[in-house]
């Protein structure tokens, strides 16, 4: 488990831009299944997280004329619980952290997996997103 004091300003980023965490089971299955779009971030304290995966989702909501009904993220290797029940709704993948997904009426509709965002670009992330926004959300 990481230290929260490393953990929280990586936390505060995505609640600051209006996500809601998820930080039990529990919190995991009831959001997952309401109805809508929902968008998953898994995040983490690696270097692609804060290069490419933060910066890439919240430039794809701020920035897409379709945005998902809901936004949801939990912490890999701090919010444990969260983040492995999050895992079971995201099978067959395997665990990946960072990740991204994007679920509909509680199906997974999309998903970025960490080897998709390592080496590339926040804006090729937020691209990737928004064509899924538009596909997926209202």
């Amino acid at each position: 488990m990481y230290p929260s004091e490393i953990v929280m300003p990586m936390k505060a980023e995505m609640t600051e831009g209006g996500f809601e965490e998820l930080l039990t089971s529990d919190s995991v299955d009831a959001a997952l299944t309401q109805k809508g779009t929902s968008l998953v971030f898994i995040n983490s304290v690696c270097g692609c997280a804060a290069g490419s995966a933060r910066p890439g989702v919240l430039m794809a909501v701020n920035n897409s004329t379709k945005r998902p009904d809901h936004l949801l993220t939990s912490f890999a290797g701090f919010d444990t619980d969260a983040v492995k029940k999050i895992r079971e709704h995201l099978m067959p993948y395997p665990p990946s952290s960072p990740a991204i997904a994007l679920f509909k009426d509680g199906e997974l509709v999309h998903f970025i997996e960490r080897h998709n965002i390592e080496g590339r670009p926040a804006q090729m992330i937020a691209q990737n997103l928004i064509g899924a926004f538009e596909q997926y959300c209202n």
